[in-house]
């Protein structure tokens, strides 16, 4: 053969021969990552679960191991071990059979296979015809052999029987240390178990009772624990059977663990402590184990959190609202009084915003004064429907104690397709109506309103106050800590509408009008920290004008209509498009009004010190004082103010205008 072509085929063969090249574990096009980046282990890792005790408790238990078998098939471990207590037993036959049928079932659900391990109810026979052995036959037969050992990548798991009883007389009792022992035969059966597992990567041990607890269980299980040992490789050994989790710590390399309770009796519930319905859930790599305990119910279907139901409790915690739509005296006076007194029967209704029905159930606090009758009402509503129910209110006069709205708890459940979901439970303030009096008088002192600049303002509901297109005044008194980069005074603009501003100390009248703002911006440091101001914006129709203290600052020419929008109008803050306010205003406002007309013309005039409610008065803050929630509105029109973060008027009596 030529040697060319020779070559080529050795090439060939060669090639051929090369053992292939795995892929990169790690693949970017980005310069760096790879020394950043560590990667996850590539060994033989795999996990198992260990359920606690069924049995000694109510017959609901059996609900719980179902919802632990659920729950452990979300995980999809390996396998599935029990340690003992499967059926109440300390019966006969049929019975005892009944039980195991009932226990079967549950754990036929699981999507792996489970290996038991025999407790005291499973074997322990109560009643006449007491056969040798007691329940061991029936086990046997239904269950699995008492004692038994398998393999699972290069894992050897070890099942043993720790109520064989006493190995004279035979008689089983796991409260006397005398038939608390492992039977020659079954050690020996160990011993010989071992021997073939001396070559896996970890052995771990089952059994009923925690019998290294010497104090109950006596010292047999020294010799046992001596044969584990001496094997030098058995991880962990799990029992149960007190119903209650703890970790006994390492001993000559081996781990000890008592699993818990998957519905079986508790003496009491202190889950940090280990007294709950649980099951461990252990991860095995060759270096070694990590054991978890899960509480059962705790693990989620990640498909069952479908994106509907995300949205739908997000609607609900964030939307879900009580909105009082009849407020009605139940004896003859009226239902709300000045002096706090509450006589009323109140309808309350909630709007549904999700696609499924919700359940409500509505606690009215036991506080400020209030009596609720009945003491709570309980609400089924379907999506997108509305629900309403009634309470009785009653409060007694006290004006020491002043008045505030009631509290309400709301407690929601959105009833998704098999199950329901609690939305977290909130207080809301039952929104009663203003008495019909409020504002109509003058309160019996001057005060002014306090402002913090970070959350403090008064909010006026837009329906309220309906100024029609055309001339119309905002107008206050004013007396800033400081006037920060954006500072809004009175305002509801989001382009749209109408402000006054004080940013940097520059007193500013903005107006939608046409296709943008017209705005009368006098120079910055016009308004002085901690000095009273008159601060006035006027639209005539064909100007719009600033006003400091009765002086024009600042004028524009500007006509055309105004575009509206419905958020609310802040005192001492500017509503973002969303109605949250902003821009906040650190200090003290007084004798805020708005009018339908323009009130001031010319460069001069003498501001009011006190404004007096007209036919073209929409507005009239006094901010003398505060009632309930509210700021009074003196225009006649109920234009009552909300008072938001710490807002409120305190009593000062402003210095006249100079």
């Amino acid at each position: 053969m030529p040697l060319r072509p020779l070559l080529l085929l050795l090439t060939a063969v060669a090639t051929t021969m090369l053992p292939a090249q795995d892929p990169p574990r790690l693949v970017t096009s980005r310069p760096t990552g790879a020394p950043l980046l560590q990667l996850p282990k590539e060994d033989d890792a795999f996990g198992f679960v260990v359920f606690g005790d069924r049995t000694g408790g109510p017959k609901e238990g059996i609900h719980v191991l179902e919802q632990a078998v659920a729950d452990t098939n979300l995980m999809d471990p390996d396998l599935v071990l029990t340690v003992g207590d499967l059926v109440n037993g300390y019966n006969g036959h049929d019975e005892w059979h009944a039980q195991a049928a009932e226990y079967k079932a549950a754990m036929g659900k699981l999507r792996m296979p489970w290996f038991p391990v025999a407790g005291n109810h499973d074997v322990y026979w109560r009643g006449p015809g007491k056969p040798d052995g007691e329940h061991e036959r029936d086990f046997e037969a239904v269950f699995g052999p008492l004692w038994y050992a398998f393999r699972h990548k290069q894992c050897w798991f070890v099942v043993l029987y720790s109520d064989e009883g006493d190995p004279t007389t035979g008689r089983k009792d796991f409260n006397d240390p005398a038939c608390q022992r492992i039977g020659e035969a079954q050690f020996t059966w160990l011993s010989q178990t071992l021997q073939q597992a001396r070559g896996a990567r970890h052995v771990f041990v089952f059994l009923h009772h925690p019998r290294w607890l010497t104090q109950q269980y006596g010292t047999d299980w020294d010799r046992v624990h001596t044969l584990l040992a001496a094997n030098g490789n058995v991880t962990a050994v799990f029992a149960g059977h007190i119903h209650r989790m703890r970790y006994d710590g390492v001993k000559d390399g081996i781990q000890y663990y008592t699993v818990a309770s998957v519905g079986a009796y508790l003496e009491f519930e202190a889950p940090e402590a280990g007294y709950l319905h649980q099951f461990h859930v252990v991860t095995v790599r060759p270096a070694g184990i990590t054991v978890a305990a899960l509480p059962v119910g705790t693990v989620l279907d990640a498909q069952a959190i479908t994106g509907q139901l995300s949205e739908d409790v997000d609607l609900l915690a964030t939307e879900l609202r009580p909105v009082v739509t009849q407020c009605v005296a139940a004896g003859a006076e009226a239902p709300i009084a000045l002096d706090g007194a509450v006589d009323a029967v109140v309808t309350v209704q909630y709007h549904n915003p999700a696609t499924r029905a919700i359940e409500l159930e509505l606690i009215p606090a036991a506080e400020a004064g209030f009596v609720f009758a009945p003491d709570h009402q309980h609400l089924v509503i379907a999506p997108g429907g509305d629900g309403a129910t009634t309470f009785a209110v009653r409060r007694a006069a006290d004006p020491a104690l002043g008045f505030t709205l009631p509290a309400l708890q709301l407690r929601c459940d959105y009833l998704a397709t098999h199950r329901r979901v609690a939305v977290p439970t909130r207080p809301h303030d039952l929104p009663l109506p203003p008495p019909a009096d409020l504002g109509r008088s003058d309160a019996a002192r001057e005060g002014v309103l306090v402002l913090d600049g970070k959350a403090a303002c008064l909010q006026v509901d837009a329906t309220a106050i309906p100024l029609p297109d055309g001339p119309m005044t905002l107008e206050a008194w004013v007396r800033g800590e400081d006037y920060g980069a954006r500072c809004a005074l009175v305002a509801k603009t989001d382009d749209s509408d109408y402000a006054l501003f004080a940013s940097k100390g520059a007193a500013e009248f903005t107006l939608w009008l046409r296709n943008g703002y017209a705005r009368a911006t006098a120079p910055a440091g016009t308004l002085q920290p901690g000095r009273w101001h008159h601060v006035a914006g006027v639209f005539d129709g064909s100007e719009v004008r600033c006003y400091v203290d009765g002086r024009l600052v600042a004028a524009n020419p500007a006509d055309g209509p105004r575009r509206s929008n419905p958020l609310p109008l802040f005192v001492g803050a500017d509503p973002d498009g969303k109605g949250r306010p902003t821009s906040h205003f650190a200090g003290t406002v007084d004798e805020v009004r708005l009018s339908r007309v323009a009130r001031y013309a010319g460069a001069t005039f003498v501001p009011p010190a006190r404004h007096v409610p007209d036919a073209d008065t929409l507005l009239l803050l006094h901010l003398d004082a505060d009632f309930g929630p509210w700021t009074a509105d003196a225009s006649g029109h109920a234009a009552h103010a909300i008072r938001r973060g710490t807002a409120h008027c305190t009593v000062e009596s402003r210095p006249a205008p100079r």
